[in-house]
């Protein structure tokens, strides 16, 4: 019986040969990972990361996403919705690179009323 012979880009793990690191020509030469994908590998991330990178609230989130401002969330089942990372990080890029002149504060000048807070003793 012919014995076959491992290329040195290939790693065994009955062997005990370690895997080569992502982003080496030896990772990319292993068969299972082809260079040209037709999908690309892309991280997921479900709504408590999200809010740890977006600190928005969800309305605030959802909202946006229906004004076409922020990436859309998606299914990957029925009860699990998860967003794109790199579209999450693609949109906190823009928002970094917009102009801030457009932002606009209210005018206090325009209120009807002067906001009081509860039991400050004037009603």
């Amino acid at each position: 019986m012919k014995q076959q012979s491992q290329t040195p880009h290939t790693a065994n793990i009955d062997t005990g040969h370690p895997l080569p690191l992502p982003g080496t020509e030896t990772y990319e030469a292993l068969p299972q990972f082809p260079k040209r994908s037709a999908l690309p590998f892309r991280r997921t991330i479900r709504r408590q990361e999200l809010k740890q990178i977006v600190p928005l609230a969800e309305t605030t989130i959802y909202e946006m996403e229906r004004r076409g401002e922020f990436p859309r969330r998606f299914n990957l089942t029925p009860r699990c919705v998860v967003w794109d990372l790199a579209e999450v990080e693609a949109w906190i890029e823009q928002r970094k690179q917009a102009p801030r002149n457009d932002v606009s504060k209210p005018d206090v000048h325009l209120r009807k009323t002067r906001p009081v807070r509860t039991g400050s003793g004037q009603e």
